[in-house]
This record gives C-alpha cells, structure tokens and sequence, in this order.
C-alpha cells in the first residue's frame, strides 16, 4: 500500500450511492422515464380512450392523448424500467442497458415503419408518433451510452472506475 493510498481511501460499496459515473446516471434516468411511461399507460387520468385498452391489435389507448399504446406496449416499457433497476449496479452493465434498450429502440422504430398502423401485424400497437419517437429515443439512448465510466471525486481529486 503506498502512502498516498492512506491520504485518500478506497471508496466502499457504501460511497457509491454518493457519487456516480455520468453513464450510470444516464442508465438510471433514463430507466425511470421508462417506468413513467409504463405506468403511465395503465392510468386512466393520463391515458385517453382507457376503456379500449387491449393486449395488443385493436387498442386505441393513447398516452397523453399523442402516444398509441397496449397491455403488452406498457409492459415492455415497464420490463425496460425494471432491467435498468438490474442493471445499474456498476458502469459497464449500466452501458450495456442503454445499448440494449436503445437496440431495442431501434428494432421497434423499424417496425413501425415496416407495419401499418391499420394492420393486424401491428401487435403492440405503434402509431406514427410512437415511431419516430423511438428512433429519437434510439439515437439518444445510443448516445448516452458513450458517457464516462468514470466518477471524478472532488474532494480527492481522483478517477475511479465504477
């Protein structure tokens, strides 16, 4: 152990909740407002047409009156929320879940444009808005995976990888 390492300790799992690297604060915002989402569509109060809630096809409910969505649409946003919770544990599976999440992004942004909205093949279902709003969610989620993995600790002046 050299010197310096008894001026400035090793932080321990219990300092972690202190400070973050960008990246896993970036996972973990961005598994909330996947959560908000999911939650979101199951409320009658911020989701118009309520009553025509369906598991897939057929469902005209629309979050905030803009987004189309499902049984199976919310559950998905809320399974996305929950890996986040999984994963942002240290800063590398928290990059994992925004390339996973912002991947599967860009699977339903191609679905959406490869389906009819009107079309029995558009089981989740995925209006135009929905559409693009996951590409934009793609491209960010993408993005935000490139973030730092490390945490600069002003009091110490060191980087550490988490």
């Amino acid at each position: 152990m050299l010197i310096d390492d008894h001026l400035n300790p090793p932080l321990t799992r219990a300092d972690d909740h202190l400070e973050r690297s960008p990246v896993r604060w970036a996972a973990t915002i961005s598994g909330m407002f996947f959560l908000a989402i999911g939650f979101a569509g199951f409320f009658p109060g911020l989701t118009q047409n309520f009553n025509s809630l369906e598991m897939g096809y057929g469902s005209e409910a629309m979050v905030l009156g803009i987004f189309q969505v499902s049984v199976l649409h919310n559950v998905i946003h809320l399974l996305l929320g929950g890996a986040c919770v999984a994963m942002v544990r240290s800063s590398l599976s928290a990059r994992m879940y925004l390339r996973l999440a912002g991947g599967l992004c860009a699977v339903l942004w191609i679905f959406g444009l490869l389906v009819a909205p009107t079309s029995m093949a558009n089981f989740l279902p995925l209006n135009a808005v929905d559409t693009w709003t996951y590409l934009v969610l793609a491209i960010v989620l993408l993005g935000l995976s490139l973030l730092s993995g490390e945490v600069m600790h002003s009091s110490t002046g060191r980087a550490r990888h988490t």
